[in-house]
């Protein structure tokens, strides 16, 4: 794909948190790009099919033509690409490790547990809550009485994790449980990210990610 488009493009769907990453991050270095909204409940594009052979979905960050996939690897590629940028991970190797572990803790924990919340029922949904308040208070003990979750600079843990705080009150609703109950220093958290324009322009209310799940149960077939 070398020699198409130069700059930045991002396939991405509205809704998709790990899609969110992305546009905080690239908002947080101040770097613009070409969003390319992508229909992910019909036809995919031959653009994202070419750009993701291997597992045709979003995102994909187009640079200078050329496919990065993954949301994690795309902020690190983000750093590394544009290294007079703002960076996301802290310049210490044990620091930046730490990150990564946290970031790929919340990659294959929340999103995950938080589906079988509005797919499942009964036992299996009382399970899939049980498994998320042990996530959330997981992810909180780690927070601690930090601002961030780096410390005091928002960085790659915060923006791999914020997109998915838009989901809250769905698992709240499916799961029974207030998360500002269970884990209110990361509900506050969450309150403090949201107040940052790349957050606060990359994600959706709530009410209408609820909505959205809704869209998805009925694709589904899911009552």
């Amino acid at each position: 794909m070398a020699g198409e488009k130069k700059g930045l493009q991002l396939l991405d769907f509205w809704v998709s948190p790990f899609g969110q990453r992305c546009r905080i991050a690239l908002a947080e270095k101040g770097l613009p790009y070409e969003y390319l909204e992508q229909d992910l409940m019909g036809n995919k594009s031959e653009l994202l099919l070419r750009a993701n052979p291997v597992h045709k979905k979003i995102p994909v960050l187009l640079h200078d033509g050329r496919p990065v996939c993954e949301s994690l690897i795309i902020l690190h590629y983000l750093d590394e690409a544009f290294p007079d940028k703002p960076a996301l991970l802290p310049s210490d190797p044990y620091a930046r490790a730490q990150a990564r572990f946290w970031a790929d803790y919340v990659d294959k924990k929340v999103y995950d547990c938080g589906s079988r919340l509005w797919r499942l029922k009964g036992e299996p949904q009382a399970q899939a809550r049980k498994e998320m308040l042990e996530i959330l208070r997981t992810l909180e003990g780690e927070l601690g009485d930090k601002k961030f979750f780096g410390g005091e600079a928002f960085g790659f843990v915060d923006v791999a994790f914020v997109p998915l705080t838009a989901w809250f009150l769905s698992y709240e609703r499916f799961g029974e449980f207030s998360v500002e109950e269970v884990c209110p220093r990361l509900a506050a958290w969450a309150k403090r990210c949201g107040e940052r324009e790349s957050v606060a322009k990359s994600l959706h209310p709530p009410e209408k990610v609820y909505e959205f799940i809704g869209v998805l149960k009925k694709a589904y077939g899911i009552e």
